[in-house]
């Protein structure tokens, strides 16, 4: 699965969205840069511990769909729209933004320090470290050659 975004290489992800203008355009979506980002924190945030998930699928479908999404180098399709745009930014600014989740991954690693952490997931359920490792991995991937910081 080396063809995804390490997210642990957190300098180059902090330079990578660093150079993304804030009126950048997506190759794809209605996303703004802004707006990508503060998805990204939301989506953390339910894997450090300051959300919490419910997975709504029996645990053998949950176990299914884990297994399609996390292992396997299959990548995140694009525009997959799972619900309504904010319509306002919780951050001032896109810089704002971008330090905030560069917070919430140091809280994510945080989080799983504990013996036996998990967080839920809410089509594959309770997942530990390192398969959020992987998710997130994919899912940074997706929006950094989303907005043409990575290539595809």
């Amino acid at each position: 699965m080396n063809q995804f975004f390490d997210i642990n290489n957190r300098a180059l992800l902090k330079e990578l969205l660093y150079s993304l203008s804030p009126d950048a355009k997506p190759l794809w979506g209605r996303m703004t840069p802004q707006q990508m980002v503060e998805h990204l924190i939301d989506q953390v945030q339910y894997t450090n511990g300051k959300k919490t998930g419910a997975c709504e699928r029996s645990a053998d479908e949950a176990a299914i769909s884990k297994a399609k999404g996390i292992y396997t180098d299959r990548r995140m399709p694009k525009n997959v729209v799972l619900g309504p745009m904010p319509d306002h930014y919780e951050y001032d600014s896109l810089q704002a933004a971008i330090g905030q989740l560069m917070r919430e991954l140091y809280v994510f690693d945080q989080y799983f320090n504990a013996p036996g952490a998990i967080a839920i997931h809410g089509g594959f359920g309770p997942m530990d470290y390192n398969e959020w490792q992987i998710w997130h991995n994919k899912h940074f991937t997706h929006h950094l050659i989303q907005f043409g910081l990575l290539p595809e």
